[in-house]
């Protein structure tokens, strides 16, 4: 059986390299060798090579492995919110490629945010970024990007009630926002967009930490990503507001120790000493 570290599908270099890193570090703790794949919604995208090696999408990874007479996978959903994807669109794309390919095995193991890891990881990672700017009582924001998932607008908003039990009397206002939406009264669950929460009162001024449920870096988050941009134009809107980032969730060792244990669970065996 082969085991694999599956992301939501971003081959930008940033992404994709913190993707290796994560399959590298998780499959070390758990003692399993662990690839890493990138679903990219499609598995019609062929491998690309990025630095130096070959950046694999989920399609033509899965049916190299089936050529090679490899049968059974075990994936471990990289995800913030995997259970929307499991029980949909990435399972769907791998019940096609199953019936194309002739058959194999697949299942999954639990992911992150299946547990208590995810609120305690943002909430350690907030207590950083106030330390490490001396902020005191900063306001909080907790954003996911938004999408056509209630089930990972649950998360999100699950998340940030967490965080703000566990932060009591650390932070101030607290808010859970996504970055986009898609079109349409049906996706309301994904409101307030982070843009209208900076812009509303006990957000607009003072300080304000933004902790995004991202795993990777990529074009949403880290330097000139879609993130900062909204911050920056809010603070260019509200001259008083000043907005700081969180480290991302996929870079605390927690993450990889979680999910690890997962993975040792799937497998029934125990972890490494």
């Amino acid at each position: 059986m082969k085991t694999l570290l599956v992301d939501n599908g971003s081959l930008e270099p940033a992404a994709h390299e913190g993707l290796r890193r994560a399959a590298a570090d998780i499959g070390g703790r758990a003692g399993v060798p662990v690839e890493a794949v990138s679903w990219k919604h499609s598995n019609r995208v062929p491998a690309q090579s990025l630095g130096g090696g070959r950046a694999w999408t989920l399609g033509p990874w899965i049916r190299a492995q089936v050529e090679a007479g490899e049968r059974s996978f075990l994936i471990i959903p990289y995800f913030v919110s995997p259970q929307g994807a499991i029980g949909s669109a990435l399972r769907r794309d791998l019940e096609e490629l199953r019936d194309e390919l002739g058959g194999f095995d697949f299942s999954f193991t639990d992911g992150l945010s299946l547990g208590d890891g995810l609120a305690a990881i943002v909430a350690e990672n907030v207590r950083k970024a106030c330390a490490s700017q001396g902020l005191a009582r900063p306001a909080l924001v907790v954003v996911d990007h938004g999408g056509p998932s209630r089930a990972s607008a649950a998360v999100r908003d699950r998340t940030a009630e967490a965080v703000r039990a566990a932060l009591a009397g650390e932070v101030g206002r607290v808010a859970a926002a996504s970055m986009e939406s898609p079109d349409g009264a049906e996706f309301y669950f994904n409101r307030p967009l982070l843009a209208e929460v900076l812009a509303s009162e006990g957000f607009d001024s003072g300080e304000v930490v933004i902790a995004p449920l991202f795993l990777l870096p990529g074009r949403h988050a880290g330097p000139a990503g879609d993130l900062d941009r909204i911050a920056r134009e809010a603070e260019g809107r509200s001259p008083g507001l000043r907005c700081h980032f969180t480290e991302l969730v996929g870079s605390h060792p927690a993450a990889a120790e979680f999910l690890a244990d997962a993975l040792a669970r799937a497998l029934n065996v125990g972890l490494p000493s």
